[in-house]
């Protein structure tokens, strides 16, 4: 079955909007690992508007599943949060300094060489590496060239159409890159946009899907659900 990693960002956000530490991020991710789900995902930024570099530190002292940060690897700062902490995984995001939050992959092509280069330092710091990418192709063949061990496909383009009511147009271009990505031995994250409405058909329509990261939809979804319950209703998507 495919593991839900939750994106606890909003929570911090919450917490920062008024100081202090309510609500407290370590405890909700705690809680959140007790409710079921598979992993933590964080995304450290860095005017670290939401989660600090010092929650960083706390998360790996108390995450028994996985831990998941992502991040944009140009920043030498995130570069170093990643090597200190060693996580079973760290996402590369190619996001603009200051950017809201991510809206694109990498040019896998473009950047290459880059990409090799920094996949090799994390690797050597025994970090398993995912990069975003967009769904396409050529992109997909990049990445294998690049020596990632995952992808993770942006789905925000399917979630836009899937509520549009096209579901085989959303769905299609990431069924063909998750098939190429099989085919190069490319394991398969996704992630951005997806929720309650359209993971199921996602997740049973994508070939090798191992893992989704879940923040904004979920914590909103929380909020009328309870946070218990919210875990479960995602973790029952992925249930094929």
């Amino acid at each position: 079955m495919t593991k839900l990693s939750v994106n606890i960002n909003k929570i911090a956000t919450l917490r920062n909007s008024r100081g202090g530490n309510n609500p407290d991020v370590i405890k909700a991710a705690i809680d959140i690992q007790n409710f079921g789900a598979d992993g933590i995902t964080v995304h450290p930024r860095p005017d670290e508007r939401h989660i600090r570099y010092a929650d960083v530190f706390e998360l790996k002292k108390i995450i028994n599943t996985e831990f998941n940060i992502e991040g944009n690897c140009r920043e030498d700062k995130f570069v170093r949060l990643v090597l200190d902490n060693k996580p079973d995984q760290v996402t590369l995001v190619p996001d603009a300094t200051g950017q809201i939050t991510s809206d694109h992959g990498w040019d896998t092509v473009k950047n290459h060489d880059y990409l090799v280069e920094m996949i090799g330092v994390f690797h050597k710091g025994g970090v398993r590496v995912s990069i975003f990418v967009d769904p396409v192709i050529e992109m997909v063949e990049g990445a294998k060239k690049t020596g990632t061990d995952r992808i993770e496909l942006y789905t925000e383009g399917y979630a836009k159409e899937f509520q549009k009511g096209n579901k085989e147009k959303a769905i299609a271009p990431y069924v063909a890159a998750a098939q190429k990505a099989v085919e190069l031995g490319l394991g398969i994250n996704a992630g951005h946009d997806l929720d309650l409405h359209n993971l199921k058909y996602f997740s049973q329509n994508i070939p090798g899907l191992l893992e989704v990261s879940i923040g904004h939809a979920l914590i909103s979804d929380a909020l009328y659900f309870g946070l218990e319950n919210t875990v479960q209703l995602y973790k029952r998507q992925l249930i094929s």
